[in-house]
């Protein structure tokens, strides 16, 4: 009987080097779709997006193999969490950059993103803090918040999708493009499940988006013409004595509690591929899992080199974990070959060209199903985690940081409610999102305190 060789790499493993180059640029193809409309969404300059990226995951993975002996084969890119806060920030529209002072102060609030990261890993590393974190933040209050960041920002979405606003603007034409895209990219996310090929549903409905926007004259071809071949990314420093910037501080940073559970879980999930292909191979397991509060960690580094350089919050990405699961390739050397080229494509004028090019009506139909996903997303987090919908705390939590959040930032101008309190802190009112997480998490523990207090009686 003929024996198969089992293919595949370990984070450890060093593929040739024409094979590692088309394994990088295949990490770098499946983040990128979601990393650079982040940067569009919320005004932030592509090219230094794309470079804090590339730095980023490039630091964490030396480090990883600097101190624990093996790379964590993680990618980081940017967050779709953090957009309704850093917007409320940068006051952006889709694909104008926002003033450097709005950047810097939203800067200053990813900065103290990536401290809080740091400071919980720290936390579960040395004290075992793990079982605190699933107390403060357990399944029935991060699903919510998850919940209530892809539904308000869906009125940004339709916005985008439907041209509101826009003047002088062939409506039909325009929602017929976002529509096209829209279908385009859920139906390749449904039907092309196998292959490379079935991790860029995003890419392709935007290449069809934009392909169907030519004849409509969606495309601003001397975007492209106009710009250099060769431009160095806009490194801005943050500022933390904006009118702003304590806001955005209090705002952007305790959006980490919803990304801490996220990273977590993809480490979770890399763990258990990795091992897996290892008992394949033959060779001895790596545990991954065992490096919880290490990921995080890197995960805080990450988010404060780009909140350092300019770039927006991240964390590492479930795409290239289901691309590595796909393709068995968790090469730590293959994803530092996707971070040197996402840096070297950061210095090019044309790619920004490029990327500034594409119509807001393309990425509205992307916006639309992926912020949708980030809803369902936190559904699907309460059912993995066996949450019981019909128990009256759970509701009650889950009421409070809906309603809040959704109401505020979609009523309130900008997103935030006109509460009359820390007005040095919060001088346009408190940011919905973010008072929506605290009181949820609030509630919760609450609720706890007073079932202990029961329970001891």
């Amino acid at each position: 009987m003929k024996s198969t060789k089992v293919l595949g790499y370990l984070p450890n493993d060093a593929p040739s080097l024409g094979k590692t180059v088309l394994l990088g640029f295949q990490h770098v193809v499946t983040m990128f779709p979601a990393t650079i409309l982040v940067a569009l969404l919320v005004g932030f300059h592509v090219n230094t997006v794309l470079l804090a990226s590339g730095l980023s995951t490039l630091v964490a993975l030396l480090l990883s193999k600097w101190k624990i002996g093996t790379f964590i084969p993680l990618y980081y890119g940017s967050s779709f969490t953090y957009i309704a806060a850093t917007l409320a920030i940068t006051k952006a529209s889709y694909g104008v950059v926002a003033p450097d002072e709005f950047i810097r102060m939203a800067q200053a609030g990813i900065v103290v993103t990536g401290l809080l990261n740091i400071t919980v890993g720290v936390l579960i590393k040395f004290f075992g803090g793990k079982q605190m974190i699933d107390k403060i933040l357990p399944a029935y209050v991060t699903g919510p918040i998850a919940c209530t960041i892809g539904i308000a920002l869906g009125f940004e979405a339709l916005k985008m999708a439907t041209g509101y606003n826009i003047a002088a603007t062939p409506l039909l034409s325009w929602m017929l493009v976002s529509m096209v895209t829209l279908f385009v990219t859920v139906w390749c996310s449904i039907k092309l499940t196998k292959g490379f090929i079935g991790m860029i549903p995003v890419l392709l409905g935007a290449l069809v988006g934009y392909v169907v926007s030519i004849p409509f004259g969606l495309v601003n071809f001397s975007a492209i013409t106009s710009a250099p071949v060769f431009a160095a990314p806009h490194i801005t420093l943050p500022l933390f004595t904006g009118s702003m910037s304590a806001t955005a501080i209090a705002s952007i940073a305790v959006m980490a509690i919803a990304t801490i559970p996220e990273s977590t879980a993809h480490l979770y999930q890399i763990s258990l591929y990795v091992d897996k292909l290892a008992k394949r191979l033959k060779r001895e397991e790596i545990h991954l899992d065992k490096h919880i509060g290490f990921n995080l960690i890197l995960d805080g580094i990450g988010d404060a080199i780009n909140g350092l350089l300019g770039g927006v919050a991240g964390t590492n990405y479930g795409e290239n974990n289901s691309l590595m699961a796909i393709t068995r390739n968790y090469s730590g050397i293959s994803l530092i070959a996707a971070s040197i080229i996402a840096i070297l494509m950061s210095f090019s004028g044309t790619l920004a060209g490029i990327v500034q090019s594409i119509p807001t009506a393309v990425s509205g139909g992307l916006a639309i199903y992926l912020f949708g996903v980030i809803g369902m997303q936190g559904i699907a987090l309460m059912k993995e985690k066996n949450v019981d919908m019909y128990d009256p705390k759970v509701l009650a939590i889950g009421a409070v940081i809906l309603t809040v959040g959704v109401g505020g930032h979609i009523g309130f101008p900008q997103g935030f409610i006109p509460v009359p309190l820390l007005t040095t802190i919060f001088p346009n009112g408190w940011p919905a999102i973010a008072t929506a997480a605290v009181l949820g998490i609030f509630t919760n523990l609450i609720f706890k305190s007073t079932s202990e207090k029961t329970n001891e009686m």
